[in-house]
């Protein structure tokens, strides 16, 4: 017996060098230390042999096991270190190439116009004030001088939320307007001019024209000697610098229920210089948003004695400027995720 284990240790320490990985390396094992491996099946025939040679037979068949479990676990760390070795090869960075340029985001194209909207209205003196996306009918409808019964009110207009009984209404704001009233009687009596920028919402059809979701941005100034040509001044200054030197302006009259009076602001086609193109067309002016002096009533819902304080106001949306000024076609696209669209503009 003492020949037949010299024999299987030389052979399976012959066929261990020669082991380079983990699945043939289980195989070994199993050949020799496993259930039915050679080792095993020399102590199982123990009982076979006389009782006096069996302990130095035990003994020998033990030692055997220890000498292969030993050989193998150092196999094993064998392998393992050639894997990892093998792994950072093929991992390795070479780092003489040139680094990989990382893709950066930009602003949206909203984000731009607001940017710049800011710092227009901030060399006037403007700070900018962020009001609240959901409203009370009063704010929303009700302080800006809207009659119970307009129209702008009508379910079909505006996003109403569920609220319980005899709760007051609750609406998605349909402009920035009512941040006018949050921040006169934030600032009354003392004299204030402020940016609002931010969402609103309406219960519209979705068109390449409108959404049911855009931003607006509102300016409103309270003083004691505000007039109207005041505010043509302020316009006149955001024009240039939004749309370019020599950007002329004029107002419409206009209806709104919180200014009177109400103006619609047009600027001269920048594209065709007032010539009269496609964008603007044939008209030589185009369209940006509505205006006016604050209404007496909205003064004094603000906190402020319309006897004494005047003011002025305007709404504007940034998507339709962008519109304009970079000939876009479709409102949709803003809010659309289209990479080729907005890497125009990133």
């Amino acid at each position: 017996m003492s020949e037949e284990l010299s024999q299987i240790e030389q052979q399976a320490q012959a066929e261990l060098a020669k082991k380079a990985d983990f699945e043939s390396l289980a195989q070994w094992k199993n050949s020799y230390l496993g259930k039915s491996g050679s080792v095993t099946r020399f102590s199982r025939g123990l009982g076979a042999l006389p009782p006096e040679e069996r302990p130095q037979a035990g003994q020998r068949i033990n030692a055997l096991r220890e000498v292969l479990e030993t050989a193998y676990a150092d196999a094993e760390a064998r392998i393992k270190a050639t894997s990892r070795a093998t792994n950072l090869e093929a991992e390795r960075i070479d780092v003489s190439l040139p680094g990989r340029q990382p893709e950066v985001g930009g602003l949206h194209l909203t984000t731009q116009v607001l940017r710049q909207t800011f710092e227009i209205f901030a060399t006037l003196g403007f700070q900018i004030w962020e009001s609240r996306e959901v409203e009370t009918d009063d704010y929303n409808f009700g302080l800006l001088n809207f009659a119970p019964d307009h129209p702008a009110r009508d379910m079909q207009d505006t996003f109403y939320v569920e609220m319980p009984p005899n709760a007051p209404k609750v609406v998605l704001r349909t402009h920035t307007s009512p941040g006018q009233i949050h921040a006169m009687r934030r600032y009354a009596p003392q004299p204030l001019r402020v940016l609002l920028p931010g969402k609103c919402y309406r219960s519209e059809q979705v068109t390449s024209r409108s959404e049911f979701m855009f931003h607006q941005f509102e300016f409103l100034a309270v003083g004691q000697t505000i007039t109207m040509s005041d505010l043509k001044g302020t316009l006149h200054t955001f024009a240039e610098q939004m749309f370019g030197k020599g950007t002329e302006v004029r107002l419409r009259p206009s209806f709104f229920p919180f200014t009177e009076p109400s103006a619609e602001l047009d600027v001269s086609c920048f594209l065709c210089k007032g010539k009269g193109c496609r964008v603007c067309k044939s008209s030589g002016w185009l369209e940006i948003g509505g205006c006016g002096m604050v209404h007496p009533n909205v003064l004094a819902n603000g906190g402020y004695d319309p006897m004494k304080f005047s003011g002025f106001a305007g709404g504007f949306g940034p998507e339709r400027i962008a519109m304009l000024k970079y000939d876009i076609d479709d409102i949709r696209l803003f809010h659309s995720g289209d990479l080729r669209f907005l890497r125009q503009f990133g």
